[in-house]
């Protein structure tokens, strides 16, 4: 055979294998000449959703000195109405719940899903949680169909999935490939534990399906990594044990009841640790105790460095931050120190995180349209901004929701009363801010 052939044959052997790749050879010992079973199963529980809502206008004068000296108002223009498009799972056919992302009906003035068939209904948001991105909304209809919820602990990379949703404003479109990575944070600035995936995921996918090779829901899909806005095999759902447990928390409570562990915690690296006693190079620094908080009923300690929860290792502040606030009150947890260099584990039962909350308008003018809350669960003493309406005051000055305010003019800043006590007293603010995992300031006038 000429090397020609040889060459030719290795390339088309190639272009199959590549051409095969996203279909498996059997599920549960059976061989798979299709996934049109496990879409015709699944496609009905999926939903797509149009959204309306009301944006304050943004106004033209940019120029803070420009629109005083001509008296214009500091918000300027006029609302309109905007729409907007998502996807949800159905869940509970008989309740007719859904499951879809906190953004895709953040602020909605009306929801409307629509079916496989076509069928148009109303929906009302039931409850809703941003530091997960999940929402639960209900319809009323005796025409559903849901889809089973599965076993996301179980999932391993590299596992078939099925993407289902409504990208692009294109209903029902359904997309494959592999469970990429498990376990991904550091997207946004929440509570995460992301599904990573290479099925297509594009706008209009968030809250749609990531569905398994038996037909289950194991994640909703809520992010891509883009930077052109569309597909480039980067995706990601939540869990449907996390999307699971905010569900019930909103239908069992009316909210979310967060677990608190009742500590202040600081990133440390070899060097700190080895002045500590210890041989780390990565964990969560204990700097501080909450009085009669499930870390103190533990026994644990300042100084103390938290290196595992749940036997899930823990490089730094923020992994305990998101393994801690992605349970529940109540829950047991197993915490893994050190402790005078030797090796330590207790179990605590966390308590409930509860966050003050205040207006920004009620602040200071310049924060009018942003949202605060205390967050003693959080990485970083300081103020969560947990809400910034478009177009407000806040927004235009350059503050985003997830943003932690930790100081005020230089004046250290814990919580809602010390954002308060510093800059209702002071008309020009400078905020120290932690975005992610970068620090920044900001001027508010």
């Amino acid at each position: 055979m000429s090397s020609l052939r040889i060459l030719l044959l290795g390339w088309l052997l190639a272009c199959a294998a590549v051409a095969n790749a996203a279909l498996p050879s059997e599920v549960n010992g059976q061989p798979v000449t299709s996934l049109a079973p496990i879409v015709e199963a699944a496609s009905p529980a999926v939903v797509n959703i149009a959204v309306r809502q009301t944006v304050a206008g943004r106004s033209p004068y940019a120029d803070d000195a420009f629109r005083r000296f001509f008296g214009i108002p500091e918000q300027g223009g006029r609302s309109r109405q905007v729409a907007s498009a998502g996807s949800g799972v159905i869940v509970d056919a008989n309740n007719g719940y859904i499951l879809t992302n906190h953004h895709v009906v953040e602020n909605a003035d009306e929801i409307q899903i629509t079916l496989q068939d076509g069928t148009s209904l109303d929906a009302e948001v039931v409850g809703s949680d941003a530091a997960t991105d999940i929402a639960v909304i209900r319809v009323d209809s005796d025409n559903l169909v849901d889809m089973p919820i599965g076993d996301s602990d179980s999932l391993r990379v590299g596992d078939f999935v099925i993407a289902i949703g409504n990208p692009f404003g294109l209903g029902h479109t359904v997309t494959s490939g592999i469970v990429s990575a498990l376990s991904r944070t550091g997207i946004g600035n929440g509570y995460e534990d992301f599904i990573q995936t290479d099925a297509s995921i594009n706008p209009g996918n968030s809250g749609g399906a990531l569905v398994n090779m038996q037909g289950e829901l194991i994640g909703i899909n809520s992010a891509i990594i883009s930077r052109t806005g569309g597909n480039v095999g980067i995706g990601f759902a939540v869990p449907t044990e996390i999307a699971s447990s905010i569900m019930n928390q909103i239908l069992d409570f009316g909210e979310v009841r967060r677990g608190l562990l009742g500590v202040t915690i600081q990133p440390i690296d070899r060097a700190a640790a080895e002045a500590l006693g210890a041989s780390v190079d990565s964990g969560a620094l204990i700097t501080e105790i909450l009085p009669e908080s499930a870390a103190e009923k533990a026994g644990l300690r300042v100084e103390d460095i938290i290196v595992e929860v749940d036997e899930k290792k823990i490089k730094n502040a923020r992994e305990l931050s998101n393994a801690i606030g992605l349970m529940s009150a109540g829950d047991q947890v197993s915490i893994t120190y050190l402790r005078d260099g030797d090796r330590r584990t207790a179990r605590a039962e966390l308590g409930q995180r509860v966050a003050a909350t205040g207006s920004g308008g009620d602040i200071h003018p310049g924060l009018a349209g942003a949202q605060f809350a205390s967050n003693t669960a959080a990485q970083l003493n300081g103020v969560e901004t947990t809400e910034v309406e478009p177009g407000s005051p806040a927004a235009q000055r350059g503050l985003r929701a997830g943003d932690v305010i930790v100081a005020v003019n230089r004046q250290p800043v814990r919580s809602i009363a010390d954002l308060i006590a510093t800059a209702s007293e002071n008309p020009i603010l400078f905020l120290s801010i932690v975005r992610g995992d970068r620090p920044l300031m900001l001027q508010i006038r």
